[in-house]
């Protein structure tokens, strides 16, 4: 049996509307830990892709529908110990690329019941104060920045 391995290169996806109301989600395997959409990259594929991809995957929404934006912006981040098993033995950090999706207004999403139980619509600045990972409230600190906002 073959052994696979996440690639340490992701995705984030801040969906948010043109009045700064985000999309939460809460992790099925983390109760209590909210995020947005995110993803390792597949093979062959882009962050760009993963991107899009797992907007689909994690919401049902489809990211070309809507003003999806690259924002040409990367975090590096240590791996929670609690999720290193799912990369290659010594793989310790991961490379997250932005991207943002705006909705002209907050809409019902499909989750991934094997990845989130819940979502929500909040204030970017609430959303900030619930994301568990820096990397999203980093997110939403240039989601701010675009509207010449500050958290």
């Amino acid at each position: 049996m073959t052994q696979h391995f996440k690639i340490p290169v992701s995705a984030l996806v801040l969906i948010h509307t043109p009045d700064l109301q985000v999309l939460l989600m809460e992790r099925t395997d983390k109760p209590g830990y909210w995020q947005s959409v995110t993803g390792s990259i597949e093979a062959e594929e882009s962050p760009y892709q993963a991107a899009i991809r797992e907007v689909r995957e994690e919401t049902g929404l489809d990211a070309l529908a809507y003003d999806f934006e690259d924002w040409h912006a990367s975090n590096v981040y240590e791996i929670y110990p609690h999720w290193r098993h799912r990369y290659a033995p010594g793989v310790m950090q991961n490379t997250e690329h932005l991207f943002g999706l705006c909705l002209p207004e907050p809409q019902p999403v499909t989750l991934a019941p094997d990845e989130h139980t819940h979502y929500e619509w909040v204030d970017w600045r609430q959303a900030a104060k619930k994301v568990f990972s820096w990397t999203n409230v980093d997110a939403l600190r240039r989601l701010g920045e675009k509207h010449r906002l500050t958290l």
